[in-house]
């Protein structure tokens, strides 16, 4: 698919917002608390830090990459022209973050050198299942919102939308590990179907295809919705965000064990580990509902990089 020159769109999320709207959710957000309860209010509620991951930080280099190579003219999108926004995107990252330096100790080249390098490999994969230099995203990194039942403001960050001459939109999501098992296929999709959602109830059309790139083994999977199944999901968001009012009214996040929890950051605070969560923040009630912020919080390794 091929469209007008790019434009990336950073919004701002509470732009605009109608009055009647009370809170604000993310897929990644929403995805928590599907995943575990206990773990939303962690993230969402007590703010608890999450110390990234090699895994991690490795995923955000290369979106970055991806998004910056789009800037170039499309016969200069090449591997090398990729491989070489590599170290400069590290540093940029690094400048912002400086929190990042310390995956490293003491800044170890060779450490370095070799992360640089395994993220140069998964553009490698990138190049094996698109070729960059015949499509021209309409936006890149781009912050989409939509009010839903009124009240709910959803929202998200795509990795990349396509518009076909007729107008069909493509949504495209870089993952940086293998290619989906079953327990980490459906929240993949989640995450797109809510992107989907929101472009439909915006702008009126349905996403011809969801796509999800699989850098790591160099695999593409592709997914049509339809509208019927749209509402459905926007049903499903609803209902969730219900179930997550009730439970910070009642202060009532229980942990839901599975083999995610081998990938948590908080089972030292989780009963399902002997653990004690801290008291529920006071200020819970009365933060601002709209603040749910960007994240790409710790997917475990494989899934949701």
């Amino acid at each position: 698919m091929t469209a007008e020159p790019v434009t990336t769109r950073q919004q701002t999320a509470t732009a605009q917002v109608p009055p009647t709207v009370r809170a604000s959710l993310s897929p990644s957000r929403a995805a928590d608390f599907k995943t575990c309860p206990l773990l939303y209010r962690f993230r969402s509620i007590d703010r608890l830090p999450e110390r990234p991951s090699v895994e991690q930080v490795r995923g955000t280099l290369v979106h970055a990459v991806l998004e910056r190579l789009f800037d170039l003219p499309a016969d200069g999108r090449t591997p090398v022209a990729a491989g070489d926004l590599v170290a400069p995107q590290w540093d940029r990252l690094v400048t912002e973050q400086p929190e990042l330096a310390a995956l490293f100790p003491d800044g170890d080249p060779a450490a370095v050198a070799e992360f640089l390098r395994s993220a140069a490999a998964l553009l490698d994969g990138y190049f094996t299942v698109e070729d960059p230099r015949r499509l021209e995203p309409a936006e890149r990194e781009s912050l989409i919102s939509a009010v839903v039942d009124d009240e709910l403001l959803i929202r998200g960050y795509l990795d990349r939308l396509d518009v076909a001459p007729d107008g069909a939109l493509r949504v495209v999501d870089y993952k940086t590990g293998g290619a989906p098992r079953e327990a980490f296929e459906a929240r993949a999709l989640f995450q797109l179907k809510f992107y989907a959602l929101v472009l439909w109830r915006t702008r009126g059309v349905v996403p011809r295809v969801l796509r999800l790139l699989y850098l790591r083994d160099a695999e593409v999977c592709d997914y049509t919705p339809d509208a019927e199944e749209l509402a459905r999901f926007e049903r499903t968001v609803v209902a969730l965000w219900r179930a997550i009012e009730q439970a910070t009214e009642r202060r009532d996040f229980r942990p839901r064990p599975s083999r995610l929890c081998d990938w948590c950051s908080h089972q030292a605070l989780c009963p399902t580990f002997g653990g004690t969560p801290p008291p529920f923040p006071e200020a819970a009630a009365s933060a601002d509902p709209l603040r749910d912020a960007r994240s790409r919080p710790a997917p475990p390794p494989g899934a949701d990089e």
